[in-house]
């Protein structure tokens, strides 16, 4: 295994939408030649976890936002519904529930995480094919994520796909400044070398895909099949397809195997 353990960070985006059958349709292109084409120089892939690694409509998120939740009624005394509501007023305003915590509170992120992140995850079962798409990429495979290290691990490892990443940059990582900041990717980059011009990133936020793709990589905007579950905030989820995106899939696994024969740069 590559991967080391390490101590938790915060925890990004939080709470459910169902909103599958309202996301926009996925935009690809119309061969795999062209696909192919569009990646042939990458050889650094860059994945987040949550949403993107899995998918949308897996019952994680709901698990950990009702931990969320219950973490801020036990620490303030509050019902369900003002926790909930505090919860999410902390996370339009900071980025997540435990930056208004530490910042209005000085909560400690390890007191938090140890707490949210305490779920079940046998739901998760492998992914043979995404494992096997991906093992099949040439080059580093990174995962970037606003969780913790310790939860993208534990994940990873329920889909069979911890042992083909090099390593997992987390927001303990980032200094706990979650995506999109500009900040998160640049440390991204200077810590595992990075070149942005010779990457490419996956990820189900479209706001997380701006900046890779004014650093120069290609980006692939993950969303959920018509009609699936979306366990994502409503702001946080497109009606339109962004120019900073270059493609778009309900289908990791199989846009990836589409790579599969691409020339190489």
């Amino acid at each position: 295994m590559k991967i080391d353990r390490t101590e938790d960070g915060p925890l990004v985006p939080e709470g459910p939408l169902a909103g599958g059958a309202n996301a926009p349709a996925p935009v690809e292109a119309t061969s795999d030649a062209e696909i192919a084409a569009r990646f042939a120089h990458v050889d650094t892939w860059v994945f987040d976890l949550d949403n993107t690694l899995y998918p949308s409509d897996s019952d994680l998120w709901p698990k950990i936002d009702e931990r969320i939740t219950l973490f801020l009624a036990e620490l303030f005394g509050l019902d369900a519904m003002s926790s909930r509501a505090l919860q999410k007023y902390y996370y339009q305003r900071y980025g997540t529930t435990l930056n208004g915590l530490m910042l209005e509170y000085d909560i400690s992120a390890s007191q938090f995480l140890e707490f949210v992140h305490d779920i079940d995850r046998s739901s998760l079962a492998p992914n043979h094919s995404l494992a096997a798409a991906i093992a099949a990429l040439p080059g580093r495979k990174l995962i970037l994520t606003n969780g913790s290290r310790e939860h993208a691990l534990r994940t990873a490892q329920k889909l069979g796909l911890d042992h083909l990443f090099e390593d997992i940059f987390d927001i303990v990582a980032a200094d706990l400044l979650p995506k999109p900041a500009q900040e998160t990717y640049d440390r991204f980059f200077d810590k595992h070398e990075v070149e942005p011009s010779r990457a490419a990133m996956f990820e189900d936020i479209v706001i997380n895909l701006l900046t890779p793709h004014t650093r120069g990589m290609v980006t692939t905007l993950v969303v959920p099949k018509k009609g699936q579950v979306d366990h994502r905030e409503s702001w946080e989820q497109p009606r339109v397809i962004p120019s900073h995106v270059d493609f778009t899939t309900d289908d990791l696994a199989g846009f990836l195997m589409r790579l599969k024969g691409r020339a190489l740069a």
